[in-house]
């Protein structure tokens, strides 16, 4: 019987609704439904990195971090070091990495997949050596972040509210921000309401990646011009058409250089936790920094389906 030692953000919204005992009953009754054994520890966030080396040491178990977006950031340094695959359980609100590797549904449903999943390698990004796993950025997305933690707070119990309250306010206080930015060898200075840096290519509505291993950066810099034309561009983001909107240009590489045109430490975001930063900020790739497990992809019939025999 596998066995996995799952390693919880014990400040997860999923843990504060359920309760930590009942939380962990679930997780552990969840992997022993699925044909596998599991120890779950449920951590503050500051411990998270101290008790999941503890597990990356442990070569009889595998590693799985539970929590959202910005737990499985902060677990980047501990999980590059695993020699093995790693487990993600996503606990997030919006929990990117967790919908690109197929981890979605209830909580028994995600633990299934990880239990019947597959080794993948995915590419990592680095900011001045700081690592992170799908999104960063600066100017709209950063303030969005940062008013969602507020509205967090405010909202507890309504993510819907927590949500159009940061998204109003970060349309309403955006400022512009000027940018040099250095990438193919090349130089280039905007002004725009946001820069946003992505391991990989992200497409449509629900911003999934159909790759983890592209070896690219994505860079998109969004120049709206005003409240009204970024409350246009937010919704272009939600609905799916964000592609095609004509304040967006997108390029790609596999580094780039950001630096504030106005030397000020600057709100940079993380896979959505945010840092004040100062000076150029470098990013670089790293192809294939990590194995984590993804759910498996059902595997084709061999004939059409409607020549399959009822079993």
């Amino acid at each position: 019987m596998r066995c996995f030692r799952v390693i919880a953000n014990a400040r997860a919204g999923a843990v504060l609704e359920a309760g930590a005992d009942q939380f962990a009953r679930r997780i552990a009754a969840g992997f022993e439904a699925a044909g596998c054994r599991a120890e779950v520890e449920l951590v503050p966030p500051r411990q998270l990195q101290e008790r999941l080396r503890a597990a990356v040491a442990d070569e009889t178990v595998t590693p799985v971090i539970a929590g959202g977006d910005g737990s499985i950031n902060g677990a980047l340094p501990v999980l590059v070091g695993c020699e093995r695959p790693v487990g993600v359980l996503p606990l997030g609100t919006v929990n990117v990495l967790g919908r690109d590797l197929g981890l979605t549904g209830t909580v028994e449903q995600q633990i299934a997949a990880i239990c019947e999943g597959e080794p993948i390698a995915m590419d990592l990004g680095s900011i001045n050596g700081r690592l992170f796993h799908s999104i960063s950025g600066m100017g709209f997305f950063s303030l969005m972040a940062r008013q969602r933690e507020y509205a967090r707070r405010r909202f507890p119990f309504s993510r819907l509210a927590a949500f159009l309250f940061a998204a109003t306010r970060s349309i309403l206080f955006t400022r512009p921000i000027r940018v040099e930015m250095e990438i193919g060898g090349e130089r280039r200075q905007v002004e725009a309401d946001a820069v946003l840096v992505t391991v990989n290519r992200f497409d449509g509505a629900e911003w999934r990646r159909k790759r983890l291993d592209g070896g690219e950066f994505e860079i998109h810099i969004l120049d709206t011009g005003g409240p009204l034309s970024r409350a246009k561009a937010a919704f272009s983001m939600l609905t799916g058409g964000w592609r095609n909107s004509q304040h967006l240009v997108s390029l790609t590489g596999t580094a780039v250089t950001l630096t504030r045109r106005d030397k000020r430490r600057g709100h940079v975001t993380f896979d959505g936790e945010v840092e004040r930063r100062t000076g150029p900020l470098v990013y670089r790739l790293l192809p294939d920094a990590l194995q984590v497990i993804a759910a498996r992809p059902p595997e084709p019939l061999p004939y059409p389906a409607e020549y399959q025999f009822p079993s």
